[in-house]
């Protein structure tokens, strides 16, 4: 389950992202960000209450980094449990994220 709060000002988007972020979910953020992004030159993910990352949530992750580098925008992640931290260091994502 993932529930996902919008928050929009501007070219800003802020998205709260609250529990499994997997192969269930993915889908659900991928198109939350296909619709948000074309309009968005500043994407905040709000991790805080986020539990779980899976391969299929870091895909979708890497996705969003290269069409906000591809703008020149600027997407970063902020409250970040240590739990899904390490999984971004263990895979090299911490490297590509940008992490508050």
């Amino acid at each position: 389950m993932l529930n996902i709060q919008k928050s929009l000002e501007n070219d800003r988007a802020l998205l709260r992202l609250e529990g499994r972020l997997d192969t269930a979910t993915a889908p659900e953020l991928q198109q939350t960000l296909d619709q948000l992004l074309p309009e968005t030159a500043e994407l905040t993910l709000d991790f805080g209450a986020l539990d779980y990352i899976s391969s299929a949530g870091l895909r979708v992750l890497l996705t969003a980094q290269k069409q906000m580098n591809r703008k020149a925008g600027s997407m970063k992640l902020v409250g970040v449990k240590k739990e899904i931290l390490e999984v971004f260091e263990v895979t090299g994502f911490a490297d590509i994220l940008t992490i508050r």
